[in-house]
């Protein structure tokens, strides 16, 4: 077992102890002073301490366990931080942040102080580049190499990608413009999919270290200045390139990056250390854009993992011996939104299911079993996904695109001008909204609300509880617009699905407790810390508040909020989104409209990005706990 400094101090090889070698990396200096042997052992020892921390904290396991061997040679290779390294997503940067001065904190991985999980700027220098989405590394490793260009200044720049950040179509804008700019530039694509066919052998090993040989790249390049000086130099180069394409296209997969101006180089296997720092030393001496293809193995050396890498690429604690997770309690939102999607489809063929690379995190994995024909998993590839929708709903099916809150920000666009515009009947179903906890801002669906409505046509529903949320499904598909539901990560309340499913009225709220003075109108997972708020202002102030299920942030119900702010002295919004123009922003408007002049606090999320950390302490920081909205209402009081 680790230590409280999270490394074993002895290794144990063939019967042999020796001293760990983990214990000595504090920066990547140090494994420059390191043979092949220990950086071998070192591999070793990384993936037995990721495995421990993570399976006590949760994490993404099976992608950073693929990139053990590709991250050492790198920072072997590569002179970080000076040489900028930019990791795409940030789900394998597990072992880049140990090896570069964060070995001892790593037990602090995604605690709320501790930590992030995700590549962060102002947690290190070693972090280039702050990445929680995927397809970005190319794009910004680009604007880091036109500007070393710009300012004169010497050094390299290397964007690690993954073959499932390749789907996006952000990747391939980035790789056409560094093809176009010819700037000094690697390209590490991580594949541990195989989605980009590999030929494996040998020869292809063999060909793959020739073509990122200097001295093949130097003669290939005097041979080209000197053709272009010569009658019919560009004919002869042009039959050159062509059989030089034709030639590696029989053995690689690379003439499409060829194609876009890169030097393609690979495959290359990702777990031989001695072939990887090969490799990079000899394309760090290259002066144009390549691209190395590196053929790894997700989860490599945990078998639990490497078996399902799917169900271990994001994980939460779990028993290291069996592989199983630690046992949870109630259904989650997750499983209650798969729940009830299968039940609806299957007395509804017109329903089909839409998720952009995340069918195990969205809950459609048993839409997908159960009804493969009418489910698509487009790829991380957002913006396609609700264009897609949008085409499908044009032929009178139902779409429904579930997309975790803070990625379904990246088809904005598409949302307003595919789908809004043109008034498609196209279901969002927005998991992960609000506080997601330990994968932190990058992650945190604090945004929604706010960015959805404003947009006409559009409907905005978020449920008190999984009954509520199966309803609002339901609801959703029998309705003929843009419409929205937006539901948390985590448990729910263990109330259960229910046996039938029945509409709720478009823009109608429900009155929980009658009251009086005090009014809390609440949303989602607001609801029923609001119950609680309410029952401990009755105790200590002896005034029983109203409290109402909002349901909707848009449309809103007019007519029984207008009637209760104008009877209450005090109105209260909750909400686990954005203050800045979410649901409190949209009661503010309408009693300004009504010329209702009743007080209004407002309970959300601060104008301001939320760090990492367990849902609950995040939640108890803003003042989300039955106590603290207690707290804050009977402080608004003694100042009116």
């Amino acid at each position: 077992m680790l230590d409280a400094e999270g490394i074993g101090r002895l290794h144990c090889e063939k019967g042999k102890l020796e001293e760990s070698v983990l214990t000595r990396i504090n920066s990547p200096s140090d494994l420059k002073k390191l043979s092949v042997k220990e950086l071998e052992q070192l591999a070793e020892e990384i993936r037995r301490y990721i495995v421990q921390v993570v399976s006590r904290k949760g994490g993404h396991l099976a992608p950073s366990l693929g990139v053990v061997e590709l991250t050492i040679a790198l920072h072997y290779v590569f002179d970080s931080p000076k040489d900028k390294i930019i990791w795409d997503v940030g789900h394998q940067s597990y072992v880049h942040k140990i090896l570069t001065g964060r070995r001892r904190e790593f037990i602090t991985l995604r605690e709320r102080g501790g930590i992030s999980g995700f590549p962060k700027m102002e947690e290190s220098e070693y972090d280039a580049f702050g990445t929680g989405h995927s397809s970005t590394s190319i794009s910004a490793a680009l604007g880091i190499a036109v500007a070393r260009d710009l300012l004169k200044e010497d050094f390299e720049v290397i964007a690690v990608i993954g073959d499932g950040a390749l789907t996006a179509g952000l990747a391939w804008e980035g790789l056409n413009h560094a093809g176009e700019e010819k700037r000094k530039l690697i390209v590490v694509l991580n594949d541990n999919e195989f989605s980009i066919s590999p030929t494996s052998g040998a020869l292809s090993h063999y060909l793959s270290r020739k073509l990122a040989d200097p001295t093949y790249l130097k003669i290939r390049e005097e041979i080209r200045k000197h053709l272009t000086t010569k009658p019919g130099g560009e004919a002869i180069i042009t039959l050159f390139k062509k059989f030089e394409e034709s030639f590696k296209g029989f053995f690689t997969p690379g003439v499409l990056f060829e194609e876009l101006g890169f030097k393609y180089v690979g495959p290359v296997r990702g777990h031989k250390l001695k072939e990887l720092i090969s490799t990079f030393k000899q394309v760090r001496k290259a002066n144009e854009p390549i691209l190395v293809h590196v053929l790894t193995r997700k989860g490599k050396g945990y078998k639990p993992a490497e078996e399902n890498p799917r169900s271990f690429h994001g994980v939460g604690p779990f028993n290291i011996e069996t592989g199983k997770p630690v046992k949870k309690g109630k259904i989650t939102y997750t499983e209650a939104f798969s729940e009830a999607i299968v039940r609806l489809a299957e007395n509804d063929p017109q329903i089909v299911a839409i998720t952009a690379a995340m069918p195990d995190g969205t809950g459609l994995s048993k839409f997908s079993e159960r009804f493969p024909e009418r489910f698509f998993d487009v790829g991380i590839a957002e913006q396609h996904a609700v264009v897609f929708a949008a085409g499908l709903a044009t032929q009178r099916l139902k779409p429904v695109c579930a997309i975790y809150s803070t990625f379904l920000q990246r088809a904005y666009d598409q949302i307003v001008h595919d789908v809004a515009l043109q008034k498609l009947h196209v279901v969002f179903c927005l998991d992960r909204a609000g506080i997601v906890g330990e994968d932190g801002p990058t992650h945190h669906g604090a945004f929604d609300i706010s960015y959805l409505r404003h947009i006409p046509n559009m409907v905005i529903m978020a449920p008190k509880d999984e009954e509520e949320l199966a309803h609002m499904l339901f609801t959703a598909l029998n309705t003929d617009q843009p419409t929205a539901i937006r539901y948390p990560r985590g448990e729910a309340t263990g109330k259960g699905l229910p046996d039938e499913f029945k509409s709720i009225p478009i823009g109608t709220g429900e009155v929980l407790k009658e009251g009086k003075e005090i009014a809390l109108l609440a949303i989602g997972n607001m609801v029923y810390p609001a119950l609680s708020a309410a029952q401990i202002i009755q105790e200590e102030l002896g005034i029983s508040p109203t409290v109402i299920n909002a349901r909707f942030a848009k449309p809103l119900d007019e007519l029984l909020i207008s009637d209760t702010a104008s009877t209450h002295r005090l109105v209260v919004t909750l909400e686990e989104n954005a203050l800045c123009g979410g649901f409190g922003s949209a009661v503010l408007e309408l009693l300004s409209e009504k010329g209702i002049k009743t007080p209004i606090l407002r309970i959300g999320i601060p104008d301001r990005f939320i760090p990492h950390g367990s849902a609950s302490i995040l939640r108890d920081e803003l003042g989300f706990t039955p106590e603290k909205i207690a707290r804050k209402i009977k402080d608004r009081l003694s100042r009116e």
